[in-house]
C-alpha cells in the first residue's frame, strides 16, 4: 500500500522534483547531443572562414607593402 502511495505522489511530483534536484531528463540530454554537433560542424565551418580570412589578408598586406614601396 505504501508503494502505490508513494508512486503516486512521485508521479505527481516528478516535474517539481526534476526542476528541485535539477535532473536532466531524457529530452535535456538529446537536445544537449543536438546541440553539441552543432556546435562541433560551426567550430569546423568557423576555422575554414577564419582560414580564408588570414589567407586575404596576407595577401592585402602583401599589396600594401607594394604600395609602399611604390610611392618611396
Amino acid at each position: 500500500m505504501m508503494d502505490k502511495y508513494m508512486n503516486t505522489y512521485i508521479d505527481r511530483r516528478m516535474k517539481y522534483l526534476i526542476e528541485e534536484w535539477q535532473l536532466a531528463t531524457k529530452n535535456d540530454i538529446a537536445d544537449f547531443s543536438r546541440r553539441l554537433a552543432f556546435l562541433a560542424d560551426e567550430v569546423t565551418r568557423l576555422t575554414a572562414v577564419e582560414n580564408a580570412a588570414s589567407v586575404k589578408l596576407s595577401a592585402l598586406e602583401a599589396r600594401a607593402k607594394g604600395l609602399e614601396a611604390k610611392i618611396r
